[in-house]
């Protein structure tokens, strides 16, 4: 099992992770818009920002639907961290 770190001493384990998604370019579209709003109105959102957000990263969760993780890195930071974990698992 691996984990992802997607900022502020956030890990996730990345079995959970659904998806991970550039802000900039998805914010455009209205239903993920309205994703992200009934997810904070939810109390889904959880944030790993100091900075300005980039993306986000959706989880199942045992005990909700889904949780969404704002983070500071961009979307293809966590995607290669993502394979460079799978590959060193996958070496081990």
């Amino acid at each position: 099992m691996g984990y992802l770190h997607i900022g502020q001493s956030v890990m996730l384990e990345d079995r959970r992770i659904i998806g991970v998604f550039d802000l900039d370019i998805t914010s455009q579209s209205k239903i993920t818009r309205q994703f992200l709003n009934q997810a904070e109105s939810d109390g889904v959102v959880l944030t790993a920002v100091e900075d300005i957000p980039k993306s986000f990263v959706v989880c199942d969760h045992p005990y909700h639907r889904q949780i969404v993780y704002i983070s500071q890195l961009n979307s293809s930071t966590l995607a290669r961290r993502s394979a460079e974990q799978r590959e060193a698992l996958e070496g081990e």
